[in-house]
């Protein structure tokens, strides 16, 4: 999926001038920019508004009508929801921020560490709030950055999340005159160390922790209709949670697939993950660990929603041992693991 690099040669030179040639002539500056989702800017209602209305705004989101949708979202979802998710917010939110952000903020750090001795410049953008992605861009260009290439953090393509990405770039690009060689790594689920990593979160975790019965890959869940016209994103899930499962030797009776965090009545992917939780319980399993692979970074869907509600379905349901997985967030595998795509990038 990676492009290959192309390699440099080098003309022959003294030992003391070489490090100095190889910085700035082995390969072209290279601006990468991490995208994620987005947060709130302070988990407060009218911040959480704020966001959900950019967000749940964009038709890659939602599908409906206009027409349909907008008297929804502005009479029923905003006004109801938002102080909701941000009294959800409250109980997660750390002093630098939304978790999301803090992480993002971390990942960019260590993926600079790995290029200090390079013309590779990391940032971060959210599809919704801010940073933009026009913004970054725009800064990246000043500084000299005329190849840029947009990392989305999300393992798994959907039209629901990395295509916003794709619209956003469409609508800079069509505001540009001199547009600089701007690329997007459309998506990972099948890259190696990606798997590795998960597989090896799940090891770390079980030197801490007894191995449970059952291992749940809870991915968020999309709409069955998006599938039906064509969204790669369930067989995407489902080929990433396969891989890791094999690379653990787990017999297919050990693991299972889920998605979560559905909105509306209209179907999507199942089994939904609260009821799977709640059957497994009620079946006489006694002991779950839930693993998140589609998001990049801990949240409010994997902080909140896996580690506090779906850990209270399970449990008041019969179940005894209820253990989150966290994301790969800052590893030094994850970030291994974004740089190998980097290096793939560079020219």
């Amino acid at each position: 999926m990676n492009r290959l690099p192309v390699e440099p040669i080098f003309f022959q030179s003294i030992n003391c001038c070489r490090v100095k040639m190889e910085k700035s002539s082995s390969h072209a500056p290279l601006g990468v920019i991490l995208m994620n989702l987005g947060t709130p800017t302070e988990a407060s209602p009218r911040a959480v508004r704020r966001f959900l209305s950019e967000f749940l705004h964009d038709h890659r989101v939602v599908e409906l009508p206009r027409v349909l949708w907008c008297p929804i979202l502005h009479g029923i979802i905003l006004p109801f929801r938002s102080p909701k998710v941000a009294k959800l917010y409250a109980k997660i939110w750390q002093p630098g921020g939304s978790p999301l952000k803090v992480i993002t903020e971390q990942q960019v750090s260590e993926l600079q560490a790995r290029y200090q001795e390079s013309d590779v410049r990391i940032t971060y953008a959210m599809t919704y709030g801010e940073p933009k992605l026009a913004q970054r861009v725009a800064e990246l260009e000043a500084d000299g950055y005329k190849n840029i290439l947009v990392l989305p953090l999300y393992p798994q393509y959907s039209a629901t999340t990395t295509a916003a990405i794709y619209d956003q770039y469409a609508r800079l690009i069509m505001q540009q005159r001199n547009i600089s060689e701007l690329l997007i790594h459309k998506c990972y689920y099948d890259n190696p160390g990606y798997l590795d990593a998960l597989a090896q979160s799940v090891r770390d975790h079980w030197l801490q922790h007894p191995q449970p019965e059952k291992l749940l890959f809870s991915f968020h869940g999309i709409p069955k209709r998006c599938v039906e016209k064509g969204d790669p994103y369930e067989e995407h899930c489902r080929y990433t949670a396969r891989e890791v499962a094999q690379r653990l030797q787990l017999e297919e009776s050990q693991w299972a697939i889920s998605f979560q965090s559905r909105l509306g009545k209209a179907e999507w992917l199942q089994p939904y993950t609260d009821q799977l939780l709640e059957k497994w319980a009620q079946q006489g399993v006694a002991s779950v660990n839930v693993i998140c692979p589609a998001f990049s970074s801990d949240c409010l869907e994997t902080l909140e929603e896996i580690d506090g509600e779906n850990r209270e379905v399970f449990l008041s349901s019969g179940g005894r041992t209820y253990s989150m997985i966290p994301c790969l967030n800052a590893s030094p595998a994850h970030i291994s693991m974004m740089a190998s795509i980097v290096d793939g990038y560079r020219k």
